[in-house]
């Protein structure tokens, strides 16, 4: 394991993680040089992780939770130094729940790429200054090399569980593809076997409001002016990301045509209710993400296509032999069912896809805890 890194030269974000921050609970390995699916080698790659429980003796009780898009190794416990947020699977994870850190030993990796410890953009690269721009392109079968290669460092062959949703269902199920004898179970979320053209669109104005942003600098911001980089930009993307996270009942529920308090939007003069909420989100993701992560991640996500290269996606999910159960949320307008329904009717084993009812759309794999927490147990007691 790897000690933490010296202090960087270079300004600091509050929220996302720089060399010389504090570092919670957080772990680190180094995995060494990663060749790319698309090309280049990323040298000297760290991945920054959380564990909890503990290995048996026999290394046969782990379980390997992924995140999502701007999730990170905090799955469980308070916010603090090292952690801008609570636990993003508060519930889920810990003594006598779903997943009984009293049984299981759970280890929860910062995807490649991203912004809390593992090797990402805001990294540093071998001349010393932050990769920003110049940060190759990655896949996700280029963040589970990532993740195989740090199983390979804790001395884990083979996960009793993984679980993932959304980008985490995506790199769930690569795993189960690229590694089928490392799977023993796989519980996949709100996901999908490919990127479809609905989600690419949705993903285009995000990317776009980035890399227009007059502080984006082609991605080299770090050492132009504070750093910060191109916070607005990140804001809009949040915003149309955020509103296709939730169902539109849920948004006329709870906001209607209200406006804000204290404000007229009529003739221009303030804002609806519902858009203060979206500049709510905005806000809070801008002050603890890394608009270069969004960018890397995002793309990464675009690319996700598990036929690619092995004649397409049936033949690619015949290779998984984990006893699998997927599940969607029935509001999830983002990834619907019927892209769950592609996925388990192609794995060899694969019952029905199980239906979450939540009115909070795609966001209820994270809010719906109990529904979670009863698959993950179900699972696990096979």
């Amino acid at each position: 394991m790897a000690a933490v890194p010296s202090e960087s030269p270079f300004p600091r974000r509050a929220g996302w993680w720089r060399e010389g921050d504090p570092v919670g609970c957080r772990r680190f390995a180094r995995t060494g040089d990663q060749v790319l699916e698309a090309g280049g080698v990323l040298p000297d790659v760290r991945v920054a992780y959380e564990t909890w429980g503990e290995l048996a003796p026999e290394r046969d009780n782990a379980v390997l939770v992924l995140h999502a898009l701007t999730g990170d190794s905090h799955v469980v416990g308070p916010a603090g130094p090292g952690h801008p947020t609570r636990g993003w699977w508060d519930g889920l994870v810990g003594p006598g729940l779903a997943i009984d850190t009293d049984r299981y030993f759970v280890v929860a990796p910062n995807v490649l790429g991203g912004c809390q410890g593992t090797t990402g953009p805001s990294s540093l690269s071998p001349d010393g200054r932050p990769w920003g721009g110049r940060f190759p392109f990655l896949t996700v079968r280029d963040q589970v090399t990532a993740e195989a290669r740090l199983a390979d460092v804790l001395g884990i062959d083979r996960w009793a569980l993984v679980v993932g949703g959304s980008m985490g269902g995506m790199r769930a199920l690569e795993w189960a593809v690229m590694h089928p004898a490392r799977v023993e179970r796989l519980l996949l979320l709100a996901t999908t076997a490919y990127a479809t053209a609905d989600q690419i669109a949705w993903c285009s104005p995000q990317l776009s409001a980035i890399r227009s942003d007059a502080d984006y600098h082609g991605g080299d911001y770090y050492d132009v002016g504070d750093g910060l980089g191109p916070l607005a930009g990140l804001g809009v993307a949040r915003q149309i990301a955020h509103a296709t996270y939730r169902s539109g009942p849920e948004l006329d529920l709870r906001f209607g045509r209200k406006a804000q308090q204290g404000e007229r939007p009529l003739g221009g003069g303030g804002r609806y209710a519902v858009e203060s909420y979206l500049e709510h989100h905005a806000g809070k993701l801008a002050a603890r993400f890394d608009a270069n992560s969004y960018v890397v991640l995002t793309e990464s996500m675009n690319s996700h296509d598990v036929g690619r290269g092995r004649g397409g996606a049936k033949a690619a999910l015949a290779r998984v032999r984990a006893h699998t159960v997927v599940a969607s949320v029935d509001s999830d307008r983002l990834y619907p069912t019927r892209l769950s329904e592609e996925i388990a009717a192609r794995i060899p084993g694969c019952g029905d896809v199980v239906e979450i009812s939540s009115p909070h759309g795609h966001d209820g794999f994270l809010i719906e805890v109990d529904d979670v927490g009863r698959l993950a147990s179900d699972l696990l007691s096979r």
